[in-house]
């Protein structure tokens, strides 16, 4: 008896002002496949979660490198970076960790990893949120402007990432600019569904 697994994975991010409710972005992302299929096989390896064991979510990790943005205010994205064992963000500048089993983790509640499985499904889902409260990034500008379009955190691009530092999933968006005066959601959703056909 052979069986044959198809596994499929998608992904759906989602951007809040966690004061306002407003969504800033809503969409799906793209998947680097060969990194995520590493972090799987070291996932059901088991093991202590460290260095020696890096196949699961740390770091939800921003950059402002995903679009190019011209006077007249259009938008160019980016493709996403999905090839390559070292493939990166384009430009990332600010990172959080989001895996609440780690102390470094500053904020479990708002920031933390859960999963969801419907009994009988071929499917679970894997919910990563993470909070960029009002005091981060430390150097962040004062207000949400128009004119700070360019700024270092003017984000237009996250990725979800491995303990060793591997891109696992790479979204771009047009940007959105964190400030101090703003508070910012993000549920990030991946959802693993397996397929199988038996065969003699």
């Amino acid at each position: 008896m052979n069986s044959d697994l198809k596994l499929h994975i998608t992904g759906h991010v989602k951007i809040t002002d966690a004061l306002t409710k407003k969504i800033l972005f809503e969409g799906d992302n793209a998947v680097h496949f060969e990194n995520l299929s590493v972090a799987i096989a070291q996932s059901l390896g088991g093991g202590p979660l460290n260095a020696s064991n890096p196949g699961f979510f740390y770091t939800m990790n921003f950059g402002n490198g995903g679009t190019t943005v011209n006077s007249s205010g259009i938008v160019t994205y980016n493709p996403p970076n999905i090839v390559g064992a070292t493939a990166q963000l384009y430009n990332q500048t600010y990172s959080k960790v989001v895996n609440n089993q780690f102390s470094a983790d500053p904020d479990p509640l708002n920031n933390n990893i859960t999963y969801s499985h419907v009994p009988g499904k071929a499917y679970t889902d894997v919910i990563v949120v993470c909070r960029l409260d009002y005091g981060e990034p430390a150097d962040q500008l004062p207000f949400d402007n128009s004119n700070y379009i360019n700024s270092k955190y003017a984000f237009d691009e996250l990725g979800l990432f491995s303990y060793n530092g591997q891109l696992l999933t790479h979204v771009i968006y047009s940007p959105v600019i964190k400030s101090l005066n703003r508070l910012i959601d993000i549920a990030y959703t991946l959802r693993i569904s397996t397929l199988s056909s038996l065969s003699a």
